[in-house]
């Protein structure tokens, strides 16, 4: 008797931003700033915390911290629970900062789209590249 297929895709998107490491992980720990470049929120930088995302669509992810080291990487879930499977989803969202001479190196990856999730998994891919221009917009911002 054979398992049934649980192989999961992930989307990784990539781009180096001319900004320290200290700068970048500042908008991706910090609520207010979370909420410019990506959702409302209830984050905090801890691990085990659980907090959500709500989109500009009305939709709420329920998240949770499970990995935290400071400038260096941050991992929480992404969940959606949804009626269609499509577009149920359980995920996790890693992001990793790692410093380069013009900047840092940023790479975020959403972990756990079945096969059978085409949708959620090319427009996955279509917004983390939309969250990543407007990380880009906040970051050149002066402080």
């Amino acid at each position: 008797m054979t398992e049934p297929a649980t192989e999961t895709r992930s989307v990784v998107v990539e781009r180096e931003f001319a900004f320290p490491a200290e700068r970048l992980w500042r908008a991706l720990t910090q609520p207010h700033l979370i909420e410019e470049w990506l959702m409302k929120n209830d984050f905090k930088p801890e691990v085990g915390h659980r907090f959500n995302l709500r989109g500009e669509w009305g939709g709420v992810l329920d998240c949770e911290v499970l990995t935290l080291e400071p400038q260096k990487s941050l991992a929480y879930t992404w969940n959606f629970s949804h009626e269609d499977a499509a577009f149920d989803l359980k995920s996790v969202v890693t992001f990793t900062l790692t410093p380069t001479g013009a900047g840092t190196h940023l790479r975020v990856e959403q972990a756990g789209f079945s096969p059978t999730q085409k949708q959620a998994y090319g427009g996955a891919h279509a917004g983390w590249k939309q969250f990543f221009t407007r990380l880009d917009e906040l970051l050149a911002r002066p402080d």
